[in-house]
């Protein structure tokens, strides 16, 4: 109790801090890359393996109203299907996320590798909701870092049940209060997390791809049967932690989580592998998520 007593002051104080600073961190931001999408890619682009600033503009990326503690928009694009929304055809909604964790590199690079193949078939078909880089704080920190600019592991931040007593408890019994780690004082408390919240009230997925780094494995939550392999990736559960996107969509709001763990998180897997991951993906979408 005494350890989440001294947590609660050092966030609240964290928070004062962050409140202080955020304009200025806001300036910062400005004064290294201009508020424009060729500002953000190039910023991003020294960062992410094997992505170029041209090639990231060319993802047409917009600010979606979310921002980052420290000023950063939260870039997104949206890609309807190429039939339309209409008579009444209703397309899979897919949720795609990079970047939960900032020192997850590859975890983003390779969600704007897959941006360049939606609009071919069967990807065009569904209606993606993409956010390569959830966490930009976290990833253009001096040096890349787990957790957001308060220091929170955003994928420990969801509100999932009993959240109040089994996340603190988690991260002390079973991470030895490890800080890149760190829930958080309350569920949804960070920015990055409540837009994607938003995100998923108001799109309304009917399947959530995360993509994280680097366990090399495919994980999943969710009532739809379970993906076996997405190319070299094979099913091997990590588990379900108290405030994580899997156990608050898969386990409690009954939307499905494929979680994609690349096996190196700043080297990219070779092209042919980022192709196979993808075209198995959109097969199991195809066969599995109605």
């Amino acid at each position: 109790m005494a350890n989440l007593i001294g947590l609660r002051i050092r966030d609240a104080a964290v928070t004062a801090v962050g409140v202080l600073c955020m304009a200025a961190a806001a300036v910062g931001y400005a004064a290294n890359s201009p508020p424009t999408p060729a500002g953000w890619c190039k910023r991003l682009a020294e960062r992410l393996p094997g992505i170029s600033a041209s090639s990231c503009q060319r993802s047409a990326l917009t600010p979606s109203g979310g921002i980052s503690l420290q000023g950063f928009p939260i870039l997104a694009r949206h890609f309807p299907p190429a039939k339309g929304v209409k008579d009444g055809y209703r397309p899979v909604r897919i949720l795609l996320l990079g970047g939960i964790h900032g020192d997850e590199l590859t975890a983003s690079a390779i969600v704007f590798q897959w941006m360049q193949w939606m609009q071919m078939a069967p990807a065009q078909d569904f209606y993606w909701s993409v956010i390569p880089v959830v966490n930009p704080d976290g990833l253009l920190a001096s040096r890349p870092k787990r957790v957001n600019a308060h220091g929170v592991d955003l994928n420990r931040n969801f509100p999932t049940p009993g959240w109040q007593k089994d996340a603190p408890r988690y991260w002390a019994r079973a991470t030895g209060s490890d800080p890149r780690r760190f829930p958080g004082t309350a569920p949804l408390s960070e920015p990055e997390t409540r837009w994607i919240n938003q995100e998923m009230e108001s799109f309304r997925p009917q399947v959530i791809i995360s993509v994280h780094a680097p366990f090399g494995v495919l994980d999943f939550d969710g009532p739809a049967p379970t993906p076996h392999h997405f190319g070299r990736l094979i099913f091997n559960r990590v588990g379900v932690y108290p405030g994580s996107l899997g156990n608050y969509s898969g386990v409690h709001k009954n939307v499905p989580v494929i979680t994609i763990e690349l096996p190196n998180a700043q080297t990219m897997p070779s092209d042919a592998e980022v192709k196979r991951i993808w075209l198995d993906m959109l097969n199991w979408i195809q066969h599995n998520v109605t």
